[in-house]
């Protein structure tokens, strides 16, 4: 891990933050070639789940007003237990600490933390004592315009803004259910004692979609692509399965079909991006681990040198988004969903009388009664309560009557439900250059490679001069320029040895190198070489912008296109 890091910092993919004012744990920059990565992965992610999807793509402010988190929960449930040292003053997050320090996994309340502490003796790492546990919300707050102005925070995810957008939304999709909204952007959580570089930050990325569907209806019409891939599934249970996903569902381990299409089209994206699939697994959520909002969650996590950490979260959030916001804001966000044919039921009728409405309640009466009209009741009752602009009334018998009636009903109205896959693409972006790392031996020498896909590849393709004189440097120059006039990301060299250089481009995980040598000026031909094999073919100049199309866009092999040439 420290080779790779070190690389990963010399040439361009990560960097500390504020590195020249000494850092700040939790925040990372992405130089060059790790913010052209992580493009490249979330541009895949939208093709699987926008464009293949019915969905869409919005962007919502970062900062919220407070009241979106107190509907949504966060203001009294995103929390983690904290500890902090009397001696030093240094805080930690209280279940990272005791799994250090001691070895044991615990449930991150105040009691348990309190009870490990006064039984272990626990101390901090400078032999001072804890203060009492407390719990630390992690959501960083801040005053939305001047004085006093309005409390806010900055989003811990993307998903509320599309909650919030929800009527807007259904008014695009024509009242239609299912579809699909998604958002890329930052997120923020102000983590106690973040570790691991790039693993645990406290502003990232997110890649969320938000698929809402009726609650009756959980399934999806293309099912059957994923249907029959085999899955590592970790359940609840810790019980490992590889288990085809109709099994998985048909056996009740994945909760329904609609799940189970997440989790293998999640597998399919790790995949194309560079994923190893043998450091691939979809855990379940213990029902002490689950979100307050969720009731089942999968996690794809993948083996790194961190051990084994969550990617991607697929979670069933059900109603409970949009039935919070309804409560908290008095917005009807339910859908009416259409009955294949009609229905005849049978129901009990709030009928009001009028003429006792009238001289007690005079010009309200009318409201009343339309009041009166909309509620549902089972059988008999003394007296109904209504809501008229926020007064609470009481209407007794006297004003009313109850009647059953037989209605002929067209659909209903329902609050949908949500299927939630939230990817995190830092660490996503970090696991695929882990898992693409590799070191081999070419001519003698060990070689660092990053094998990377060559569609995510930061810079596809370089063009070397042989030399570095003319004419060598000028043809290539000449070259660089068609491609990326083509539209290909091309990169050009001339500083040290040809061995040299294609040793730094194997290293940042360019998947094919041009170099311009002395036949070039011959027959107008130039030399391709594979960053996998280091085999070279030779290729007309005029040829490359369709041979790199074919080579960058599957996993062709370079020999299909010509004469193989040793390095």
């Amino acid at each position: 891990m420290s080779e790779l890091m070190e690389m990963l910092t010399r040439r361009g993919f990560f960097w500390q933050s504020f590195e020249i004012y000494g850092g700040m744990a939790g925040f990372v920059d992405y130089g060059p070639l790790g913010n052209a990565l992580r493009r490249k992965i979330e541009n895949i992610w939208r093709k699987h789940f926008v464009v293949r999807e019915r969905a869409v793509e919005i962007d919502t402010p970062t900062v919220c007003v407070e009241e979106v988190f107190i509907a949504s929960g966060h203001v009294s449930c995103f929390t983690d237990v904290a500890i902090e040292c009397e001696k030093c003053g240094r805080v930690f997050r209280a279940d990272h600490y005791i799994k250090d320090v001691l070895g044991i996994e615990i449930e991150p309340n105040i009691e348990t933390v309190k009870e490990i502490i006064e039984t272990y003796d626990l101390k901090c790492v400078c032999g001072g004592k804890f203060k009492e546990p407390f719990l630390f919300n992690l959501m960083f707050s801040t005053t939305i315009g001047p004085g006093k102005g309005k409390k806010g925070y900055l989003r811990p995810e993307t998903a509320q803004g599309i909650f919030i957008d929800f009527r807007r939304l259904l008014e695009y999709f024509r009242h239609k259910l299912p579809f699909g909204v998604a958002q890329i952007g930052r997120a923020y959580r102000n983590e106690i004692s973040p570790r691991q570089g790039v693993i645990r930050l406290r502003e990232f990325n997110q890649a969320e979609l938000e698929y809402f569907v009726n609650p009756k209806e959980k399934t999806h019409p293309n099912f059957e692509r994923y249907a029959n891939v085999v899955v590592k599934l970790l359940d609840k249970n810790d019980v490992l399965h590889e288990i085809t996903l109709r099994e998985a569902v048909e056996k009740g381990i994945v909760c329904h079909e609609l799940m189970a299409y997440f989790i293998g089209k999640t597998r399919e994206f790790l995949l194309e991006v560079g994923i190893d699939e043998g450091r691939l697994r979809f855990r379940q959520h213990k029902d002490d681990e689950r979100a307050h909002y969720a009731i089942d969650c999968w996690d794809a996590e993948v083996l790194t040198s961190y051990g084994w950490i969550e990617i991607v979260g697929i979670a069933d959030r059900t109603d409970y988004d949009l039935k919070k916001h309804m409560e908290y804001s008095g917005e009807d966000l339910r859908v009416f969903v259409q009955f294949e044919k009609p229905i005849k039921v049978r129901r009990k009728k709030v009928v009001p009388n009028m003429k006792k409405l009238g001289p007690v309640y005079r010009s309200r009466a009318k409201e009343i009664a339309k009041k009166l009209e909309e509620i549902e009741v089972e059988g008999d009752v003394e007296s109904i309560t209504i809501d008229l602009d926020g007064e609470k009334i009481d209407i007794s018998k006297d004003f009313f009557e109850i009647v059953e009636v037989e209605e002929e009903i067209h659909g209903e109205k329902i609050v949908p439900h949500v299927i939630e896959p939230s990817f995190g693409l830092d660490r996503i972006t970090y696991a695929v250059l882990e898992h693409s790392f590799d070191k081999d031996v070419v001519e003698g020498e060990e070689r660092r490679v990053l094998r990377l896909k060559r569609w995510v590849a930061p810079i596809p393709v370089a063009v070397l001069p042989l030399l570095s004189r003319e004419p060598f440097t000028s043809k290539s120059k000449e070259i660089v320029q068609m491609l990326r006039e083509k539209g290909f990301y091309t990169e050009y060299d001339d500083s040290g040895s040809i061995g040299r250089r294609y040793r730094r481009f194997d290293e940042i995980g360019t998947p094919f190198c041009i170099t311009v040598d002395h036949q070039t000026f011959e027959d107008e031909t130039v030399t391709i070489r594979d960053r996998d094999t280091t085999k070279q073919v030779r290729v007309g100049i005029s040829e490359l912008p369709k041979v790199l199309n074919e080579l960058l866009t599957s996993d062709k092999d370079i020999t299909e296109f010509g004469e193989i040439f040793k390095e």
